[in-house]
């Protein structure tokens, strides 16, 4: 079978790469993770999988003019923001349209857009009072959470939650869950749109 080829950029402990590492994906295989950050637990995580890691500058312009070749040489068809603090140019998203895809925690458009990322977004949540929240898996565009929403699913805000524990429930109920889904259902796509005699049928 034919997998689209995948990377996926990160800045901390990649609890979310490792949720791709560990789901079956059998349109999917994650063959490059790229860091901005040198001590990021997710290259570990990546490295101990058998998957090429690179730690790349933490500037987006030089982070991305070292990063494109690499995507280029390892033959990377989409790409995955798995917990990546920093936001795309458009000359970069435009090598890879409707290709780039980010999870964020939350229920677009609620709790997003710039300055909202990790436990800010849990933080505010509380600060409102909303009685559901959730994770969101979405399209890359120009705009910070702005792209396609591919999935959503809520989760239950509990009255003596923290930021901390909010964001846990939220990783485990929703995100480890979507982002697998979303990224081998754009696989699958890609595949079958390079393979015609892929069979017709969506693995989700």
């Amino acid at each position: 079978m034919l997998k689209a080829r995948v990377a996926v950029f990160v800045s901390g402990g990649g609890t979310n790469l490792q949720a791709l590492l560990d789901a079956d994906m059998p349109h999917a295989d994650i063959v490059l993770v790229l860091s901005n950050r040198e001590d990021a637990y997710a290259l570990q995580r990546a490295r101990a999988a058998g998957v090429d890691a690179f730690a790349l500058p933490r500037g987006r312009a030089a982070f991305e003019r070292e990063a494109l070749p690499l995507l280029s040489r390892y033959r990377i068809d989409a790409v995955v923001l798995a917990g990546f603090l920093s936001i795309l140019s458009e000359n970069f998203l435009r090598s890879f349209p409707e290709r780039v895809v980010n999870v964020h925690p939350s229920l677009i458009p609620s709790f997003c857009g710039k300055g909202y990322y990790g436990l800010r977004v849990h933080e505010a949540a509380l600060a409102y009072g909303v009685k559901v929240t959730g994770a969101t898996v979405h399209l890359v565009n120009e705009v910070p959470d702005g792209g396609r929403i591919l999935r959503q699913k809520a989760v239950e805000v509990r009255e003596d939650d923290t930021p901390q524990t909010l964001q846990r429930r939220v990783m485990e109920q929703a995100e480890w869950v979507l982002l697998p889904e979303a990224v081998e259902a754009l696989c699958h796509d890609i595949v079958r749109l390079s393979d015609p005699h892929e069979k017709e049928t969506s693995p989700c």
